[in-house]
């Protein structure tokens, strides 16, 4: 199993609005980025993912699982981008911001920290251990 990070504004799309889709989750779209794009194609079902809620938060509020990989992501109209559907796993008991990530020098590498404007980013099994670690689970 891989473990990622994607990124949502709460205003656009919230972890509450993930967590009432429920099982059926919801596809993963929207994303123009290459980087992230490539980070999408690579995820396989049963991956799981921190949900960060950006710009309104900036914090790691919860886990997801994808449950569908990618294929062709039916909002962009070029056809050279693609979505995967995740559905919400559960809710960090605490939430981890982006500043207690910076402050920890272990999560210093942390993509999050170094790559900080990518929506969908890979996450280390040692950096998913240490968040979970941080948010309570």
């Amino acid at each position: 199993m891989a473990y990622w990070l994607v990124k949502s504004e709460p205003s656009a799309w919230s972890w509450q609005q993930q967590v009432a889709k429920g099982a059926k989750g919801e596809a993963w779209t929207g994303v123009r980025n290459f980087t992230a794009r490539q980070n999408l194609v690579a995820m396989k079902k049963g991956d799981q993912a921190f949900f960060y809620h950006s710009n309104e938060g900036k914090e790691i509020v919860g886990i997801a699982e994808i449950i569908r990989e990618a294929y062709p992501d039916p909002t962009d109209k070029t056809g050279r981008f693609v979505c995967v559907d995740i559905k919400a796993d559960k809710p960090l008991k605490t939430p981890v911001t982006i500043a207690a990530v910076k402050a920890d020098k272990r999560l210093a590498d942390m993509a999050l920290v170094k790559y900080s404007r990518l929506s969908v980013q890979p996450v280390t099994p040692a950096e998913w251990k240490m968040v979970c670690k941080m948010g309570g689970l």
